[in-house]
């Protein structure tokens, strides 16, 4: 009996915190915060006055497997026009993320938020999530999962970006 009680406890926790997220995070409009203050593992490279595709993914998605050829086109595309792809892995274990990656090789910065303190302020509950952050620090787009069709229109946006003054 204790331990259904204290499963029922959990789900109210989880929901009401879940309902509390979901008012916040990161939307169209609002300013990108300083990354820095989350506590994520790897090096974040510097984004002050870049166009950035932050990319929420994890070990377990087969969308964030998908995806990951197309990120690295972008960023080989748009090398030199101050754009960056940034994937933050949402991965408990540094061993699943590594394993992900010595089959999924990245050519873009990649830390990790072990914490799950970025992914929460984010309100990124679906994997991959992405935001797109204009060179102001504004989120101009928010995109949920990963199809192949989705690449295309995704391109357009990004390329109105890097190409506005």
């Amino acid at each position: 009996m204790k331990r259904r009680t204290l499963l029922q406890s959990l789900a109210l926790f989880l929901t009401t915190g879940l309902s509390r997220a979901g008012a916040a995070g990161f939307s169209q409009g609002t300013r990108l915060p300083d990354l820095s203050t989350f506590g994520l593992e790897g090096a974040l490279p510097a984004l002050k006055g870049k166009v950035v595709y932050l990319d929420f993914w994890a070990s377990w998605c087969a969308p964030c497997k998908a995806s990951f050829p197309v990120l690295n086109g972008w960023q080989k595309e748009f090398a030199g026009k101050n754009f960056t792809v940034l994937a933050v892995s949402v991965d408990e274990k540094a061993e699943d993320m590594a394993k992900f990656l010595k089959k999924n090789a990245v050519d873009f910065p990649l830390v990790r938020d072990a914490t799950q303190k970025l992914v929460a302020a984010a309100n990124a509950s679906t994997m991959p999530t992405s935001f797109l952050i204009d060179r102001k620090g504004v989120v101009r787009l928010v995109h949920s999962g990963f199809r192949a069709g989705d690449a295309d229109a995704l391109h357009r946006t990004i390329t109105q970006l890097v190409n506005e003054a």
